[in-house]
């Protein structure tokens, strides 16, 4: 009797399984990050914000709105000819800020107010023709001699009312913690700007509590940074010996640095004179505070505290010689965002390989 033909089913070897999974994943991981790359690229290259920004004008010319071509700065006879105040939209210790128009674009005039600081505004002017870039605002004119400047418009304001645009129901879909991880990542990008700026290393002065951090930086239509009062930015020159202290006046509070307080305690009354000055690293301290109010308190943002954690200790580190710089805090922002986009489109990535 014959024997009927058995159909074994046959399998491949575990190993080979194991080796095409292997390769189907790799394959999966290198197309993730070539995604995430062009995703980030485009991020950090979007809206003006390239390492090198090709959108902006040669020094002394603006370019603004829908205009194809650059105009040159306007000058006194221009602003008072061609420029209409709208109404005052705010009011410092140093400048008083008119919502205006010209030539059918919205634009900010600003105007000193105290005769006594016109140092400080004129100082401010200097920083902003000096430092044009793609971290702070556009300036479009000024009159040194009516102690006037004039720059681009951004409807959203200060970074103060940040929480409170992101309620509105147009922008409720940019509050998340992606979009708030880059708005740090924008705000360290300023920092990192003025401490190796083309006039040398800048620090930023006004900034003795969050608000007024806050009311320094402006924040675009389409969600990035710039900062816009360089009143008080003066320069740090080690090589020189020169240091700076920022204010005459006693700073207190955990916001500011250690070295901006008062060092020889309540028993010895503060006197300018004995207070030692300090280095950028103040503005290094402050990073952690400002990245926290720039994360809020939305799904995700705990897991990005918990990444930023160790960075951000260092960042408090009381001897401001091991604090990191600007640029090592910003190295790793980045990657942190890298890592937490790879894990959201690729969850337990890790585990599979």
């Amino acid at each position: 009797m014959e024997k009927k033909p058995r159909f074994v089913r046959r399998e491949l070897p575990p190993r080979e399984v194991s080796s095409v999974s292997l390769a189907a994943l790799l394959a999966a991981v290198l197309l993730l990050n070539a995604l995430l790359y062009l995703y980030l690229n485009k991020f950090y290259t979007s809206s003006g914000h390239a390492e090198t920004d090709a959108g902006l004008c040669s020094l002394g010319y603006f370019r603004l709105g829908a205009a194809k071509n650059c105009s040159p700065w306007l000058s006194c006879e221009a602003i008072d000819r061609e420029v209409r105040k709208l109404k005052c939209v705010g009011e410092g210790a140093v400048k008083k800020v008119f919502l205006s128009e010209w030539k059918e674009n919205k634009v900010v005039l600003s105007q000193l107010t105290n005769s006594e600081l016109k140092e400080d505004f004129l100082h401010g002017l200097k920083m902003l023709k000096a430092l044009q870039s793609k971290h702070v605002v556009r300036l479009l004119g000024y009159c040194e001699q009516q102690f006037t400047i004039l720059t681009e418009y951004h409807p959203l304001g200060s970074l103060r009312g940040l929480n409170e645009t992101l309620h509105i129901p147009k922008y409720k879909g940019m509050n998340t913690w992606q979009r708030r991880l880059m708005l740090a990542i924008d705000y360290v990008s300023v920092i990192r700007y003025l401490h190796s700026s083309p006039l040398g290393t800048l620090v930023m002065c006004d900034s003795n509590d969050l608000d007024k951090v806050l009311s320094q930086y402006l924040l675009t239509s389409d969600f990035h940074i710039l900062v816009n009062d360089l009143d008080a930015l003066p320069l740090v020159n080690r090589s020189a010996g020169r240091l700076v202290k920022c204010g005459h006046r006693e700073l207190q509070g955990e916001f500011v640095a250690p070295e901006q307080r008062w060092p020889y305690g309540e028993e010895v009354p503060f006197e300018d004179d004995l207070m030692p000055p300090y280095d950028e690293k103040t503005d290094i301290w402050k990073i952690p505070d400002v990245s926290n109010f720039f994360l809020g308190h939305v799904e995700g943002s705990d897991i990005v505290r918990l990444h930023l954690f160790d960075i951000h200790a260092a960042c408090k580190k009381k001897d401001p010689a091991e604090r990191p710089s600007a640029q090592e805090v910003l190295d790793t922002y980045r990657k942190v965002l890298t890592l937490l986009l790879r894990e959201v489109a690729m969850p337990g990535t890790r585990e599979m390989l």
